[in-house]
């Protein structure tokens, strides 16, 4: 990419020799004072050939960056120190330089003694008299060190971040597990109560309804028992799984003893909340939990309420669902129950 140099109402040049002329100084004066300056600075110069490419005058830096003797530059081109893959995109831009009439900055990546380096070229035509440009002064800056370090920063600044990123998931991992029963991997009781009381008063001022609903698991047949922890701790997990599985982000599951359990759905209604937990229940049912070769099947009963249909207060949709819930089991088990809907007189 070649970017023109800034311009001016007046060129650089007429400008300097404006300034030579009001102090007095001759016109050799400038040329010497600059190549000083750029020898002190340690920037590589060359004057090229613009018809032909040559170099016709280059300083020791210069010399030093092609990595040749010097009094073998001069009057040499770029194509017989560079690959050829290389020098053309040099004097492509060296051919735009001169088409501008303040010259141009470049960049360039070089393969310079088995090493890739990087530089900005800035490129100027140095006028002659009466016709146009014949020379090319190109002063060269280095950018490889530059582009490694920035690199270097970015790739550090990278890892920080991904450091950062691993640390702050790791910390809301364990802040979730914090607030998770370990065996069924649904939340503890208190996080739980603190949801409820978030989605009553949402819904109070929002004025939509949520369900919430009680659920136990049936007591087990003869040969669970016999079979005694284990067989009681496959049950809960396979729970577990199932309710984790049936319900969305903004719902929660809580585990709140040993068998009994509650879910928080949601913005979901009385009608809504059963036919999901009525498909749950249906999967319990039929879920396949082994433990020592032997099919562990497991029922639910479930009570379902919903706010602000059959209770307006957080204790009374709770007692609600535990109502409905213990209705469900007076019916045998295995069977989901709604909560009746309070009717204003």
């Amino acid at each position: 990419m070649t970017d023109p140099l800034p311009s001016a109402t007046d060129s650089p040049a007429s400008g300097s020799l404006a300034l030579l002329a009001s102090l007095g100084q001759p016109e050799g004066a400038l040329l010497g004072a600059l190549l000083e300056a750029l020898d002190r600075l340690e920037l590589p110069l060359a004057i090229k050939d613009l018809a032909t490419g040559q170099y016709r005058h280059a300083n020791a830096r210069m010399v030093a960056l092609l990595g040749v003797p010097a009094d073998q530059v001069m009057g040499s081109t770029d194509a017989q120190w560079l690959e050829a893959s290389q020098w053309p995109a040099l004097r492509t831009a060296e051919q735009a330089a001169a088409a501008m009439p303040h010259g141009a900055v470049s960049e360039h990546r070089l393969d310079i003694g088995g090493q890739r380096r990087e530089f900005s070229v800035a490129r100027v035509p140095l006028a002659s008299a009466g016709g146009a440009p014949r020379l090319l002064c190109c002063l060269w800056t280095e950018l490889t060190e530059a582009r490694a370090r920035e690199a270097r920063l970015q790739q550090a600044l990278g890892q920080i971040e991904q450091q950062q990123q691993a640390a702050e998931t790791l910390r809301r991992e364990s802040y979730d597990q914090a607030l998770r029963d370990s065996v069924t991997g649904l939340y503890q009781p208190a996080h739980f109560g603190d949801q409820l009381r978030r989605e009553v008063d949402l819904s109070s001022r929002e004025h939509r309804e949520f369900s919430l609903v009680s659920i136990a698991i049936d007591p087990p047949g003869d040969e669970v028992r016999s079979l005694g922890a284990p067989a009681a701790t496959r049950i809960l997990e396979a729970l577990g799984r199932l309710l984790r599985g049936n319900t969305r982000a903004m719902d929660a599951s809580c585990r709140l003893d040993d068998s009994h359990f509650a879910v928080l759905l949601s913005g979901v209604g009385l009608a809504t909340a059963h036919s999901r937990m009525e498909g749950l229940r249906r999967q319990c049912a039929t879920q396949i939990v082994v433990l020592e070769g032997r099919n562990l099947g497991f029922t639910v009963s479930m009570g379902v309420a919903s706010f602000p249909h059959t209770a307006h207060t957080q204790e009374a949709l709770v007692q609600a669902a535990e109502t409905a819930l213990a209705e469900a089991r007076k019916r045998g088990g295995n069977h989901v129950t709604l909560a009746s809907i309070r009717f204003e007189n």
